[in-house]
């Protein structure tokens, strides 16, 4: 027992190791993971505090207990033997493959990366590229409905900025759980998106199994009561008008509706630019009919780099103004046992149109294209308060002088863009720039009687 025993150094070093490893994993880890689970704990619940709707433990669960009781559920058992049958193969196969689509597309939240990092940064991105304006009811509309309901923001989708404005603008009331799709599943930007909360829908391949993942998930996060955004719409906007409300993630929340339960309450939003991001980029892609929105790495860099270099240079702009409007909220259970989901798709879609933001840029387009003959300067009050929606939209404050200001603001960054130019005290549009007045315009021609695109429909027809 006593005798001497001789060993390698790197064989004594080894064991060494797995001594101290298997110390740590059994002693020291788990006292280090209580410690900072009890901080986060404490955090958490005074963050609750000035929330207008706190985090639900639902959306503050680990990501593996998530996934296995996502797996593990009785609907997603039943997809996974019907998957088996119908594509005869054994029914682990098929248990393996729902467990990567639930590891796709269950987040890992992070309370601290959602309101120290993102949030934050949101809000500086957001304040620095757009004067943001909002409704005057915005935090109204969500405190009115019932605290203990579920409340999903339906959104038009006119940029991937709206991802940010939406962040920013409701970090005081909850965070917000996303549905996003395939752009964002790219290393490390899905690590961060998922740490804030973000789902990953695939928008094509989608089996039968995939989908009975998915829509068990979504009414999980659902009954659990976490605060979602969707874009019903199924992507961005090629053309600036809001399209027809697709029904998918809709159906998934009406379908799985308890009406004993929780009750689930939609916020419709509208989202308006003086300026999108990737305004020709989406021309381009109605034009050629698809949604191939090829942007090189280095064309956005070089974007970035020019903004840098116009900022140390203190000759940086704004891109105008971003607006955000919340409607009034839909209660599916005012609406009854019995939802038609293409009601409830119509009355979410007219309540987005019927606050939808009047920026200047896109009234000023409007105007152009109804009027094409140059607009006197000294005209440009009385044109654009008679250039005014009627009755529908969020229209902007018409005090003359401020109104003034505005519209010359708007204009002069119409302007350097090459979209208009000065000719002898009136302002001329540029015949090339078409496309890009017909975009904006689209944004707000729901609001009128009177519809800028019937010509082109004719036009398409003959």
């Amino acid at each position: 027992m006593m005798t001497t025993v001789e060993l390698p150094l790197w064989l004594f070093v080894l064991i060494v190791l797995f001594a101290a490893v298997t110390f740590a994993s059994h002693f020291l880890f788990p006292s280090v993971r209580w410690f900072f689970r009890r901080r986060l704990e404490r955090a958490v619940a005074q963050l609750n505090e000035r929330l207008t709707r706190p985090i639900e433990p639902f959306k503050l669960a680990l990501r593996h207990d998530m996934i296995q009781r996502l797996i593990y559920d009785p609907e997603v058992s039943e997809a996974i033997v019907r998957h088996a049958a119908q594509h005869d193969v054994p029914e682990n196969v098929a248990f393996e493959q729902a467990r990567r689509y639930a590891r796709e597309i269950v987040p890992s939240f992070s309370a601290f990366t959602y309101f120290s990092f993102g949030a934050r940064v949101a809000r500086w991105l957001a304040t620095a590229i757009y004067n943001v304006r909002t409704g005057l009811n915005n935090d109204q509309q969500i405190q009115s409905a019932d605290p203990n309901a579920t409340v999903v923001f339906v959104m038009n989708h006119r940029s991937n900025m709206d991802y940010v404005l939406v962040t920013y603008l409701a970090a005081q009331a909850s965070a917000l759980s996303y549905a996003v799709g395939e752009w964002a599943r790219v290393w490390p930007l899905s690590r961060l998106i998922k740490s804030m909360g973000a789902y990953f829908i695939r928008r094509r391949s989608r089996g039968a199994l995939y989908s009975a993942v998915l829509a068990r998930y979504v009414r999980m996060a659902t009954e659990g009561g976490v605060t979602q955004a969707i874009f019903p719409e199924g992507g961005l906007s090629v053309n600036g008008k809001l399209m027809p409300l697709k029904k998918g993630l809709l159906s998934y929340v009406v379908e799985g509706y308890d009406p004993e339960k929780r009750d689930v309450v939609f916020v419709p939003v509208a989202i308006n630019y003086d300026r999108v991001l990737e305004d020709r980029v989406l021309i381009a892609a109605d034009a050629r009919g698809d949604r191939r929105f090829g942007v090189s790495i280095t064309v956005v860099m070089a974007a970035i780099l020019r903004l840098l270099w116009q900022w140390a240079t203190r000759r940086y702009r704004k891109f105008g103004t971003a607006s955000v409007v919340f409607g009034p909220p839909v209660s599916l259970a005012a609406l009854g046992d019995d939802v038609e989901l293409d009601h409830l798709a119509e009355t979410l879609r007219d309540r987005i149109q019927d606050v939808m933001p009047v920026p200047f840029v896109p009234l000023l387009c409007r105007l152009f294209l109804m009027s094409p003959d140059p607009i006197a300067d000294l005209d440009l009050v009385h044109e654009v308060k008679a250039a005014m929606p009627p009755k529908r939209g969020t229209r902007p404050p018409l005090l003359n002088q401020d109104l003034r200001d505005r519209i010359l603001r708007a204009l002069t960054d119409m302007e350097v863009r090459g979209m208009v130019r000065q000719v002898s005290g009136t302002w001329v549009m540029q015949a090339e720039e078409e496309a890009l007045f017909r975009f904006y315009a689209n944004s707000i021609d729901d609001l009128y009687p009177d519809s800028i695109t019937i010509g082109d429909a004719a036009r398409a027809k003959s």
